[in-house]
């Protein structure tokens, strides 16, 4: 059996982040990253997050209603942070409109660049992302394989 996997946040860092991300109106795509600590807890995987940052407007290289592209200095740091903290990275962001969430094809190309390398300069701890839309919330997990995410 595999296990469940989780993302436990604080209510206080659920709040905060949810506000960062939604806004309305929405006029571009928000995000954020957290750094998680990950345990196992019998057939449950979990990462509790124990920090975050929202990226700020000169956190992106692209930033749009339907797009958004880190700066490679807001992706350095996180990664620096993520291993100064030996902690995971969790990224957060949001799509804006009316729809259920769901990762775009644009995220899932963006995945492929960033997730291995993140892998690799953390040295194998997973690597989490959220996608949030005012009515709910998506996300996968990649620990090994970064071609067979896992449904947080």
């Amino acid at each position: 059996m595999n296990p469940t996997t989780f993302l436990e946040v604080s209510e206080r860092n659920y709040t905060d982040i949810r506000a960062h991300l939604i806004r309305s109106p929405a006029t571009a795509e928000e995000a954020a990253f957290a750094f998680a600590e990950f345990r196992r807890e019998g057939e449950r995987d979990v990462f509790h997050v124990i920090e975050w940052l929202p990226v700020p407007p000169e956190g992106f290289e692209i930033q749009s209603a339907y797009h958004i592209e880190l700066a490679d200095a807001m992706r350095a740091s996180v990664i620096k942070r993520a291993h100064d903290l030996g902690a995971c990275l969790v990224e957060f962001h949001c799509h804006t409109g009316r729809w259920p969430a769901a990762f775009s094809p644009s995220d899932r190309v963006g995945f492929t660049e960033f997730v291995p390398h993140v892998l690799w300069r953390l040295k194998g701890r997973p690597y989490v992302a959220v996608v949030m839309t005012a009515s709910g919330h998506d996300g996968l997990v990649w620990a090994k394989d970064v071609q067979s995410p896992k449904r947080l």
